[in-house]
């Protein structure tokens, strides 16, 4: 337990990362979409899109990730401490899925065959938000 305020320190600092990207890739899609007839635009956008989510959003995710996985197997008595863990690793993982629809997006948007909206992406972008305040009440209020 000698280091676990410092692996939470860490996770914490991990999440941020990974949902600055998830925050903001979809916004890179609604770009791409939207400005499709402008072919200098769109190759922009398509680097910052790799960039975004293979250097900043995978290795954030994998250390969220790990971090949390240390912080249980270091404290397993959270299990016991009530719903909210469960609700909260239920979130989560519903925000892994997403990050993993972020990039298969991605590829289908750089291969020109995405027929999603500007506007589709908007809304899609809304969903880690709501999964975040999830996470967010569940550590921080704990409800249940």
């Amino acid at each position: 337990m000698e280091y676990y305020n410092w692996i939470l320190a860490f996770h914490v600092m991990s999440f941020m990362s990974w949902m600055a990207m998830l925050f903001y890739q979809p916004r890179l899609y609604v770009y791409h979409q939207e400005h499709a007839q402008n072919e200098g635009f769109v190759e922009v956008v398509k680097i910052q899109e790799n960039k975004l989510y293979n250097f900043i959003g995978v290795p954030a995710m994998w250390a969220t990730i790990i971090s949390g996985t240390a912080m249980i197997a270091l404290n397993p008595a959270l299990f016991q401490s009530g719903m909210w863990l469960h609700i909260k690793l239920t979130a989560a993982l519903l925000l892994v899925a997403y990050h993993f629809s972020l990039g298969w997006f991605k590829r289908r948007l750089h291969a020109g065959e995405c027929t999603k909206s500007g506007k589709f992406f908007r809304a899609y972008n809304e969903v880690p938000t709501i999964l975040m305040i999830v996470i967010v009440i569940m550590v921080v209020v704990k409800p249940i």
